[in-house]
């Protein structure tokens, strides 16, 4: 099976490195998927969950993240996901990031119940 490299990096560090058959991410353009052979693409993230679908020696899976923007580049099979923000699904604190959608609702910080709501829904499709 066709494999491609997949880096996300966040402004900070490194969240996730690999080799995976399919990246869906949403672009401002709409949602997208990446598989091997894509042609080549630079695209700007919007925030939402990137989902990473493995392959490799330890077998099939997938890997959630939540994406706060950044841009999205294919060329010659490596798939490059740079972002402002980046946390792994698992990495997430559900119980502060409910606190959190509930405190920027109540407060009206549109962009504070954005950040919240896409880490929540980066949970919800990882499980």
């Amino acid at each position: 099976m066709a494999e491609l490299h997949v880096e996300l990096v966040a402004a900070d560090r490194q969240v996730w490195s690999g080799e995976a058959s399919l990246v869906v991410a949403r672009t401002t353009s709409g949602d997208i998927g990446i598989m091997p052979g894509h042609q080549p693409l630079l695209a700007v993230l919007k925030p939402g969950p990137v989902t990473i679908r493995t392959s490799g020696e330890s077998g099939q899976g997938s890997v959630v993240a939540a994406v706060h923007g950044g841009f999205v580049s294919y060329t010659d099979g490596k798939l490059s996901l740079l972002a402002e923000i980046a946390e792994l699904s698992e990495e997430i604190d559900v119980e502060r990031a409910e606190r959190a959608l509930e405190r920027a609702k109540a407060e009206a910080d549109a962009p504070a119940e954005q950040r919240a709501d896409v880490r929540l829904r980066a949970v919800a499709a990882s499980r």
